[in-house]
């Protein structure tokens, strides 16, 4: 319990736990970042780290301070999402099966979860590889259930490459360019959930579709 607390209060408030690291770590905070960003992406059983969240963190923090540097924190940023999405892939290729048996990670890694996926597949093919990055839980779960259902390798490490591109410089120059606005900085709290909210949105607005043609069937 005291571990949901703390992961809480780490998303929640993910600025100030940011702004510690940087101070603590200095240079040693691209290497923190990566590994969070690796893990994220990486292993299907962390579907509930803020990625979103702590990129966007990261660039508001960097316009602010300037102890990162923006060039050399997308490139690899970027790097540890395709590391992440191909341990994933083949984590789901090899030993999908197996690892879904394991009964702590089936509590986890829901069956709901997976089939959130399997309905993003279906609906929008390859692309998903890409449009997971944007949804929380989604993203973890995508290259598991990619390499599973064994996806040819070539198509998704193309996807896998232009959404690591596209959500680690987006969500991180969002946070460059406005992070640092007054409203921004003193509702910080209330961006993190817009944040999560606006992330969701899709999985919402998908959930909402498939019972309104069950309930016209």
């Amino acid at each position: 319990m005291e571990i949901i607390t703390t992961l809480i209060d780490f998303v929640l408030h993910i600025d100030k736990h940011l702004a510690d690291i940087f101070t603590n770590y200095q240079q040693l905070s691209y290497g923190i970042l990566f590994l969070i960003i690796f893990v994220e992406t990486g292993l299907v059983i962390m579907p509930f780290l803020p990625g979103d969240s702590l990129l966007f963190a990261a660039g508001a923090l960097i316009a602010s301070t300037h102890t990162l540097n923006l060039a050399v924190l997308i490139p690899l940023l970027i790097v540890a999402a395709i590391l992440g999405d191909n341990t994933n892939y083949f984590i789901g290729k090899y030993f999908g099966d197996k690892v879904l048996q394991i009964k702590w990670i089936s509590k986890l890694v829901k069956p709901e979860y997976i089939t959130k996926a399997e309905q993003y597949f279906e609906h929008y093919g390859s692309r998903t590889v890409v449009m997971a990055r944007f949804v929380p839980i989604v993203r973890t779960i995508a290259p598991f259930v990619a390499g599973v259902g064994e996806m040819k390798y070539i198509t998704f490490l193309t996807y896998s490459i232009g959404g690591a591109i596209l959500w680690v410089s987006g969500m991180t120059c969002l946070g460059y360019f406005f992070g640092n606005f007054d409203v921004v900085k003193n509702n910080f709290e209330l961006v993190v959930f817009a944040i999560i909210g606006i992330s969701i949105l899709p999985m919402i607005i998908q959930f909402v579709k498939s019972k309104t043609k069950k309930s016209n069937a």
